[in-house]
């Protein structure tokens, strides 16, 4: 998928090609070290810059990380791999799975996921409701809610349809509250969002951080902040989170549009990556 809400920017392409992007060696491996370096863990959480589903290994990985420790397994998807049985299959280790549902119709999936050819709303939704009857644990669905987009009374209604035959643990209610791919992604304000989490009830709740959006302030604001800083001397990604307050996966989004803009520039020093303004 290439959502338009997505706080990494525009992949640019999609595919549903599973592989084993990373060596399921090498992810046990630093699982290993993080769960000895004697850091409080909560949970061992598959997300980052991709779709944890596509890497063809991850029932493998999940079963190894289950060997070393109690810790849940959580795995956050965009669902996209549920409609094969094989993938589900690959789940049935983790502890907690959270999908996500932006929307039940054809037209609204396509406006704000922007998926791969072979993916349908009707298909996500299916693989969503074999994968509840399939799974013994626990399923928070999340809903990313964009203004204009997916919150209109028809499609709201058509998403509660769509819950009711999912039956998931729990419903997250979340909005854009970071500078999202596309600028026309906005985010509901608070009140409209407690609407909608009182028109779906029962398990829903919502997520969204909008003291996060509060502090961050726009999208605009927070390149100019980062470009200020840059200006009085070249950082690396940390301590402009550090500096800044922002969390890490905005930081990159940020500079990976300033280097493609040509405003910053990426250069290394010894075995670390630091920004500066481009001279040019």
């Amino acid at each position: 998928m290439d959502c338009v809400y997505c706080q990494l920017g525009s992949s640019g392409r999609t595919t549903v090609r599973r592989r084993a992007y990373i060596p399921v060696r090498t992810v046990l491996s630093q699982v290993r070290r993080a769960l000895a370096s004697g850091a409080k863990v909560d949970a061992v959480t598959f997300s980052g810059s991709g779709e944890p589903l596509l890497h063809a290994g991850i029932g493998r990985v999940i079963a190894g990380i289950k060997r070393m420790t109690a810790v849940p397994v959580v795995v956050l998807t965009n669902s996209s791999g549920l409609t094969k049985g094989q993938v589900r299959d690959d789940l049935r280790g983790a502890d907690i799975v959270v999908p996500s549902l932006d929307a039940a119709s054809e037209r609204i999936f396509a406006k704000i996921n922007r998926p791969h050819t072979g993916l349908t709303a009707a298909k996500i939704i299916r693989g969503l409701i074999a994968f509840r009857q399939e799974f013994g644990g626990r399923i928070w669905l999340e809903v990313m809610l964009v203004k204009g987009v997916n919150d209109g009374p028809a499609h709201l209604r058509a998403l509660k349809k769509a819950i009711a035959l999912i039956r998931p643990d729990r419903v997250q209610l979340n909005t854009v509250v970071r500078p999202p791919a596309e600028p026309l992604a906005r985010p509901l304000s608070p009140g409209e969002m407690e609407k909608v989490r009182a028109y779906l009830g029962g398990s829903a709740e919502i997520i969204a951080r909008f003291d996060r959006a509060a502090r961050s302030g726009g999208a605009g604001d927070a390149s100019a902040a980062i470009l200020e800083s840059l200006s009085r001397r070249p950082m690396t990604a940390a301590e402009l989170r550090r500096a800044l307050g922002y969390p890490a996966e905005e930081v990159m989004a940020h500079l990976r549009r300033l280097v493609i803009m040509g405003a910053a520039r990426a250069v290394r020093h010894g075995s670390a990556e630091y920004f500066e303004p481009h001279a040019g």
